[in-house]
């Protein structure tokens, strides 16, 4: 159930926005727009890469398809209900079912691969 009102993502959590640069690529698991929960968890930046990648539904998958490149300045067009967690720093995750649930937590393993 959502906790917080009237603040952002990153004021909830107590962390300094990181926003991603503009032009850069993101991971979205296109086949698995529609299912639910909505996933995101972030790297550390690198090749023209955010960090971010997005998937919905249970599990993420290990196939080298499973996520394809896309534009930060897109996300709107697939998964508009995500962009306010993309200032998230690296080593972050959500996941949210889009309507009443919000999980935002830090990940130190993320920094590490």
């Amino acid at each position: 159930m959502k906790i917080r009102s009237n603040q952002t993502v990153c004021e909830w959590v107590g962390v300094v926005p990181s926003e991603p640069e503009s032009g850069t690529k993101l991971g979205i698991a296109l086949e698995t727009l529609g299912k639910s929960p909505i996933n995101g968890l972030r790297h550390k930046e690198e090749n023209g890469t955010n960090g971010w990648y997005i998937w919905c539904g249970e599990e993420m998958s290990d196939e080298s398809d499973f996520f394809a490149p896309l534009h930060i300045g897109h996300i709107s067009e697939y998964l508009p209900e995500v962009k306010e967690y993309l200032s998230l720093p690296p080593g972050y995750r959500f996941l949210i079912d889009g309507k009443d649930y919000e999980d935002v937590w830090y990940d130190e393993e993320l920094l590490n691969t």
